[in-house]
C-alpha cells in the first residue's frame, strides 16, 4: 500500500480545502452575473465570460468598460494588467509543476485564481512527497470553476430582479475572503513587511487607471520581501502564526 494519499485523495482534499473560500466567492459570482446582464453584455455573452475568462475581478472591469463603450483594446489591456498578479502566483508555483506534461499544466494554468493559488501552494510547501499534488490543484481548480458558472448563471436570471446588485453591497465578502487568504501566509518578518508594503501602496495607488496600483502593489511588496530576507533570519510571527492554525 502506498504511502501517499492517492489521486482521489488528493482531488478530494483539494474541492474541500478550498470549500470556505468558495462561501466568499459566491456572492461576487452572483453580482457579477447580474451587474453584467445589465451592462450591455447579452446573458450569452456574460455566460461565456465566466467560461472562458474565469477572472472575478477583470469580468468586473470589463462589464463596466462594456457598460461605458471602450473600445476591446483597452478592455484587454486592463484586464491584462489586473491579472498580472497570476505572472506571480505561477513563478511561485513552477519549481513544484515543471515536471508536469502540457496536458496538465495548461488547464491548471487556465484554472489558477487567487483561492486556488492559496491552498494550492500550502500543499505544494507540506513535507510530503506526495507524487499527486497537482491532483489537490484540479480538485480546488474544479470547485472554484463549478461555483463561479452556476453563481454567473444564478445572477443572470437574477439580474432584472436586482436592478441595482452593486448597491447591496456583498462585495465585501470577497475583500474578506482574500483577507483570510493573506493572513495564514504571514509567517515570518519578511513576509510582514512584503504585505505591508504591498497593501500600503495598493491602497496609495488605488487611483490609477487601469488598476495599475495593483500591479505596482504587487511588485514592491515582492521586493520588499525579498530585500528584507537577505537583510534579516526570518523568524515566525507568533500572533500571525497562533490566529492563521
Amino acid at each position: 500500500m502506498s504511502e501517499f494519499p492517492t489521486r482521489r485523495a488528493e482531488f478530494l482534499m483539494g474541492v474541500r480545502d478550498t470549500l470556505p473560500l468558495i462561501a466568499g466567492a459566491i456572492p461576487f459570482g452572483i453580482i457579477f452575473g447580474a451587474v453584467a446582464a445589465t451592462s450591455g453584455l447579452t446573458p450569452a455573452a456574460t455566460l461565456a465570460m465566466s467560461a472562458f475568462v474565469f477572472a472575478g475581478s477583470s469580468q468586473f472591469i470589463a462589464a463596466g468598460l462594456v457598460a461605458q463603450h471602450v473600445t476591446v483594446g483597452f478592455i484587454i489591456l486592463t484586464t491584462f494588467v489586473v491579472n498580472l498578479r497570476h505572472a506571480l502566483y505561477s513563478a511561485s508555483l513552477a519549481p513544484h509543476m515543471r515536471h508536469l506534461s502540457q496536458a496538465w499544466l495548461l488547464p491548471l494554468g487556465f484554472w489558477l485564481t487567487d483561492e486556488s493559488f492559496a491552498v494550492v501552494i500550502a500543499r505544494y510547501t507540506q513535507p510530503d512527497k506526495s507524487p499527486h499534488k497537482h491532483w489537490y490543484f484540479f480538485g480546488s481548480a474544479v470547485a472554484m470553476y463549478s461555483n463561479w458558472q452556476l453563481c454567473t448563471l444564478i445572477g443572470v436570471i437574477a439580474g432584472q430582479a436586482i436592478p441595482d446588485a452593486r448597491g447591496w453591497g456583498l462585495e465585501f465578502a470577497m475583500v474578506v475572503t482574500f483577507i483570510g487568504l493573506v493572513v495564514p501566509m504571514v509567517k515570518d518578518h519578511p513576509m510582514l513587511i512584503a504585505t505591508l508594503v504591498a497593501g500600503g501602496t495598493a491602497l496609495l495607488a488605488n487611483g490609477l487607471p487601469s488598476k495599475l496600483g495593483l500591479m505596482i502593489g504587487a511588485l514592491l511588496g515582492v521586493a520588499a520581501g525579498i530585500v528584507a530576507e537577505a537583510l534579516m533570519k526570518p523568524e515566525p510571527v507568533t500572533i500571525l502564526a497562533e490566529e492563521s492554525v
